[in-house]
C-alpha cells in the first residue's frame, strides 16, 4: 500500500498532476487482473474509473494505456502453450474481455472507452505515426477515453514495445501529453531496492536521468504476479516522455482510487521534463529531420505563418521533393529565402495537384476528404526573420 509523507517543497507528483491537462495512465496487469481467477478485479476498475472521471470532470483529458488482454485470454482458454502464436490468440480473445471490462466501468460516469491497438511500427513510422495521433486526438475531441493496448494479435517480435511502459512512454509522446502516470506495485523510485536493503531511501523528485539515477532501477523493484515490468523499464519510459517534454510519476496502484492518493500526497516519485510537450515537439522538427522536399509560398502565405496561422494550400506557388505524407519540407518565400519547416499532411504528388487551390476545393481534386492545411501550425517550426 503507498504510504502518506508531507508534501515536499517544490515541484512533486502532487502539484504536477494538478497542473497536467492532458495525462495518459498505465495500469499494469497485476493491478486490473485477479493472479488467482485471471478476471478483472472490479473494485479497483471502478474505483479508477472515479479517478478517471474527475480528473475529465476538471477539463482534463485522459489517456489510459492498458495491460490485461493476454493474462485475460488466458483465462478463458487456459490450455494455451507459450508459443508466439498462443499469446497472439490469447489477446485476441481477452482484447474484447479488457474493453468490456472498461466500458462496464466508465460508462456509469457517463464516459465512452475507445479501443486504440498499436504495434512499434505505429510510433516509430512517420506516416502511421500521423494517423495513429489523429485518431487519438478525434477520440479526445469527442470525449472519448482512449484505451491503448499493444497489438498482440499481429506484433511479432521485432515490432513489439516488449512492455507497456515503454508503450505508455511513446503514447504519451504521440499525444503530446504533459503528465505519464506509471501505476504499479511500487510507491516510486529508491536508492536500493527497499525490500533488500532497510536503508533505501525514497526519491520523490528527479530533476536529471542520470546514470547514476539509472543505475538505481537495474533489477530493483521490479513487480511480481501477472505483470513484466520493472523499475529499469520504468525509467527507459520516463527517458522517452522526457524527451518529448512530458513528466512521468512512478506510483502505487495497489490502493483504491490511486490518482486521488497522489493528489493527496501519497509517496511517489515525479521525474521532471524540461520544457513541455509543444517545445520539445517543435524541437524535433526543427532540429531532427532533414527536409525531403519544398513549398514555395507568396507573400499572403508567410504574411499569415508569420501570424501564427496554419499553410492552406492556397498559399503555395511551387511543390518540389518527392515527399510523403508526414515528411519534412522547407517552407521559401516568393525569393526562395527560408521561411521555415514543417510536416506536410499531403504527400508531394497531391500537394503538387492542390496548391493554389481553396480548402473547400480538395475533396473534389483529390477524390477524399483529407486536412484542409498542407501544414498545421503545430507541425511547424518558422525560421528568425
Amino acid at each position: 500500500m503507498s504510504q502518506r509523507a508531507a508534501l515536499p517543497p517544490g515541484p512533486n507528483a502532487a502539484s504536477a498532476l494538478g497542473a497536467a491537462r492532458r495525462v495518459v495512465v498505465k495500469i499494469g496487469s497485476s493491478l486490473l487482473i485477479d493472479a488467482a481467477t485471471r478476471r478483472p478485479t472490479r473494485d479497483w476498475l471502478a474505483a479508477i474509473a472515479s479517478d478517471l472521471a474527475a480528473l475529465r470532470a476538471e477539463g482534463r483529458e485522459v489517456i489510459v494505456v492498458s495491460s490485461g488482454s493476454i493474462a485475460l485470454g488466458r483465462g478463458r482458454l487456459p490450455d494455451l502453450g507459450a508459443r508466439l502464436e498462443d499469446k497472439q490468440a490469447a489477446a485476441s480473445v481477452g482484447q474484447s474481455l479488457l474493453m468490456a471490462a472498461w466500458s462496464a466501468a466508465l460508462e456509469p460516469h457517463g464516459l465512452v472507452a475507445g479501443q486504440v491497438l498499436l504495434t512499434r511500427d505505429d510510433t516509430e513510422r512517420r506516416r502511421r505515426w500521423l494517423n495513429a495521433r489523429a485518431t487519438v486526438q478525434a477520440l479526445l475531441a469527442h470525449g472519448v477515453v482512449p484505451i491503448v493496448n499493444e497489438n498482440d494479435t499481429v506484433a511479432t517480435e521485432e515490432i513489439r514495445y516488449g512492455d507497456n511502459d515503454r508503450l505508455a512512454a511513446r503514447a504519451a509522446q504521440l499525444a503530446r501529453a504533459d503528465l505519464l502516470i506509471l501505476l504499479s506495485d511500487v510507491d516510486g523510485l529508491y536508492t536500493a531496492d527497499p525490500r533488500r536493503d532497510p536503508n533505501a531511501a525514497h526519491l520523490p523528485l528527479i530533476e536529471t536521468l542520470s546514470p547514476d539515477v539509472i543505475a538505481m532501477g537495474g533489477g530493483a523493484n521490479a513487480e511480481a504476479g501477472v505483470g513484466t515490468g520493472g523499475m529499469a523499464t520504468k525509467l527507459a519510459a520516463a527517458q522517452i516522455a522526457r524527451s518529448a517534454g512530458c513528466a512521468t510519476i512512478i506510483a502505487s496502484g495497489q490502493t483504491l482510487s490511486p490518482l486521488t492518493a497522489i493528489r493527496d500526497g501519497a509517496r511517489a516519485t515525479l521525474i521532471a521534463a524540461p520544457n513541455g510537450p509543444m517545445a520539445a515537439y517543435k524541437q524535433w522538427i526543427a532540429g531532427s529531420l532533414s527536409p525531403a522536399g519544398e513549398l514555395r509560398l507568396d507573400a499572403g502565405a508567410v504574411t499569415a505563418l508569420q501570424a501564427g496561422k496554419s499553410l492552406l494550400p492556397a498559399g503555395v506557388t511551387a511543390v518540389s521533393g518527392d515527399f510523403e505524407k508526414g515528411d519534412c519540407v522547407r517552407l521559401t518565400d516568393p525569393a526562395g529565402l527560408s521561411v521555415g519547416v514543417g510536416l506536410a499532411a499531403y504527400a508531394a504528388e497531391d500537394a503538387a495537384r492542390i496548391r493554389g487551390r481553396r480548402s473547400d476545393e480538395i475533396e473534389a481534386i483529390l477524390g477524399y476528404r483529407g486536412a484542409s492545411v498542407l501544414i498545421h501550425r503545430d507541425d511547424m517550426v518558422l525560421a528568425d526573420r
